[in-house]
């Protein structure tokens, strides 16, 4: 038997970008192909870019001239892969160049440069796919694409408009994964607020009805398969109201991601974002009236084109009153292609900076007064590790990657996807440690 042609891949990005990555090893593993974890041990390279940044080119550039020097056989695609003219000017001898969600070109372009030997008697494929994330907790991408056009931002021209899934199709693939073992299912889109618009909220067949592409009847749907459901970028449309009864019932998570990206008023309308400080506060208040255990993440842009010294104290004491739990925050970037680029009033890159430690301080003396409030509760938790030293795990108001985490000290016997309950018993601005509940 010849030996199967072995592909290495180098995922960037956000965790849309990781599910892109998966799709593309799936199709690869089912045709013969092997997975290769090093670029020595390859006979190609894919390098899964991210563009939405200057720094994430540079990084997707990088990464691109590392597999180059280490394998010399590479594939390129993702959002960076629109911009073929940029990658071969810098990296000429790269094999090929595919946009994002290009699925079937980066597959083609696999076979030209290392040509498939099936095998049907040893190429299987899991039911759920391959997957990039440890077993027990997966992303369920379920749209691709946004329709806003919000000035910083160029992901519709490097993705396109919102194209929805019908929803049998997604509690299908959702069914399939909590059958594999998945404890966590953590929901990614562009926009997954506005999930099912563009296909007037259709139904579709799943088990034994009909479901509608709607967030509310998607989010019902998955919150009966028995994982924890975790909803992220969800932008805060009126009837994202109704996710929250799910939450408070214990059907989804209580944890919302929504990307608010600043508070003054005049910055939110030169972002082409939704200004209404007043009604969003509001909303958070009957938010956690109806569910007190909700945890609300978010992002913020500081330095942006024409914000004041005002404008930013502004969004100070925006989060003061709204004190959200989870905050990550980035200075204001130039995009190729972003309107953003043509508004006057550049705020000095020094003057970013501080802002964002500001910002981020204040943050994290909010975080560290919520934080406490769970000291001396007894809370469910998510191991994703576990060491001589105890148990890695996540609360149901942490995601991986970006949030705390919980420090279970007589976590040694556990083991990863277990869902445990810990008594708190100290608490710091982002990080929470207890012990097993007996």
């Amino acid at each position: 038997m010849k030996h199967a042609p072995r592909i290495g891949l180098v995922s960037l990005g956000c965790p849309k970008a990781l599910v892109d990555s998966e799709r593309i090893l799936t199709r690869l593993r089912a045709e013969g192909y092997e997975i290769s974890p090093s670029y020595d041990g390859a006979d190609a390279v894919i390098v899964n870019t991210c563009g939405f940044l200057d720094s994430a080119r540079a990084e997707s550039l990088e990464a691109i001239g590392e597999a180059l020097a280490a394998n010399g056989r590479v594939i390129v695609t993702g959002c960076m892969g629109g911009n073929e003219r940029d990658i071969r000017g810098v990296h000429p001898g790269v094999l090929a160049v595919t946009g994002p969600h290009q699925y079937e070109a980066v597959v083609q372009a696999v076979h030209q440069a290392v040509p498939p030997i099936p095998n049907p008697f040893v190429d299987l494929v899991p039911p759920e796919g391959i997957k990039l994330t440890p077993r027990h907790y997966a992303y369920l991408k379920i749209s691709e694409g946004c329709d806003h056009r919000c000035s910083f931002c160029i992901i519709p021209s490097l993705r396109g408009d919102l194209v929805s899934r019908p929803a049998g199709e997604i509690l299908a693939e959702a069914e399939r994964l909590a059958e594999a073992g998945v404890k966590e299912l953590l929901v990614v889109s562009q926009d997954t607020g506005a999930y099912g618009l563009d296909l007037r909220h259709a139904e579709s067949p799943w088990r034994d009805r009909m479901v509608r592409a709607r967030l509310g009847d998607l989010a019902a749907g998955l919150g009966e398969l028995g994982m924890w459901v975790r909803l992220h970028y969800v932008y805060p449309y009126p009837h994202v109201d109704e996710v929250i009864p799910l939450m408070a019932e214990g059907k989804l998570l209580p944890y919302l991601d929504i990307p608010f990206q600043h508070a003054s008023p005049k910055v939110l309308k030169a972002m082409r974002r939704p200004a209404d400080h007043e009604r969003v506060l509001e909303r958070i208040r009957r938010w956690r009236a109806d569910c007190p255990d909700l945890t609300i993440r978010s992002t913020f842009i500081v330095g942006f084109p024409g914000e004041t010294e005002a404008d930013f104290e502004f969004l100070l004491d925006w989060l003061e009153e709204a004190q959200l739990d989870r905050v990550g925050a980035f200075k204001y970037e130039a995009v190729d292609g972003a309107a953003a680029n043509a508004l006057p009033g550049a705020v000095d890159e020094e003057e970013k900076c501080f802002r964002l430690e500001r910002l981020m301080e204040t943050q994290r003396a909010i975080s560290e007064t919520r934080m406490r409030r769970h000291v001396g509760q007894v809370i469910e938790a998510i191991v994703d590790e576990v060491d001589e030293d105890g148990a890695i795990a996540r609360s149901k108001g942490d995601a991986p990657e970006i949030d705390g985490q919980v420090f279970i000290d007589d976590g040694e016997d556990l083991s990863p996807g277990d869902i445990v309950r810990v008594a708190i018993d100290e608490a710091e601005d982002y990080d929470l440690w207890g012990a097993l509940a007996r």
